[in-house]
């Protein structure tokens, strides 16, 4: 995960359980995504399901990352001087603050549903976004995953994604750069009622 660099992130269970059995453990899940996430990328599109979630993150500059982490220095133990300054130091500390999320979410779940193990598969998946046309496509994949899966008829519906965000009168400077890329508010929206096919881009199956 380079600096600079958008990525579609998707993760699902580690076996037939759910990750989310109950609108608590979404509001709960976004309460710590909240506290990991923010400091490494910004998030363009999520969506979170019962068994699996979507992301649509770019990576801070590198810049940032290296304040972050210097602040962070718990975090740099085992690596090398060298590592702490060149991009696979960073990228490596960068995928680690997500296990940090999915390990922190794991700990209260096991908690609460008296279980052990992991819930998350091993590695999340990524692919980075390479051309413009799959960046937008991401975005309409990413929220219309409810739908797709028959969870609701209409995007509205679903609670845990962030096309709701993208409907409030305030938006925040990412999420007012993805409506800019689509020309405004309204352009949003009427391409999100398109029902797009699939393309090669998007080869995932979730």
């Amino acid at each position: 995960m380079q600096p600079n660099q958008p990525y579609h992130l998707y993760t699902h269970a580690n076996g037939p359980e759910n990750l989310f059995r109950n609108e608590e453990n979404y509001r709960y899940f976004l309460k710590r995504y909240e506290e990991f996430i923010p400091p490494v990328v910004d998030t363009l599109a999520y969506c979170l399901m019962p068994n699996h979630l979507h992301l649509l993150v770019r990576v801070k500059s590198e810049a940032e990352l290296k304040e972050f982490f210097k602040n962070k220095r718990k975090d740099l133990t085992g690596l090398s001087g060298a590592d702490k300054q060149d991009l696979s130091g960073l990228e490596r500390l960068t995928i680690l603050q997500f296990s940090h999320l999915f390990n922190a979410y794991t700990k209260a779940y096991n908690k609460v549903y008296k279980r052990r193990g992991s819930l998350f598969i091993r590695a999340f998946k990524r692919k980075e976004i390479t051309t413009d046309s799959y960046f937008t496509r991401i975005i309409h994949y990413i929220h219309h995953n409810p739908v797709h899966h028959g969870f609701v008829k209409q995007l509205a519906d679903w609670r845990w994604s962030s096309y709701h965000d993208f409907l409030l009168p305030e938006l925040s400077a990412t999420q007012q750069e993805v409506i800019n890329w689509f020309g405004n508010q309204q352009q949003f929206l009427l391409f999100h009622q398109q029902a797009l096919n699939a393309t090669a881009e998007i080869t995932e199956h979730d």
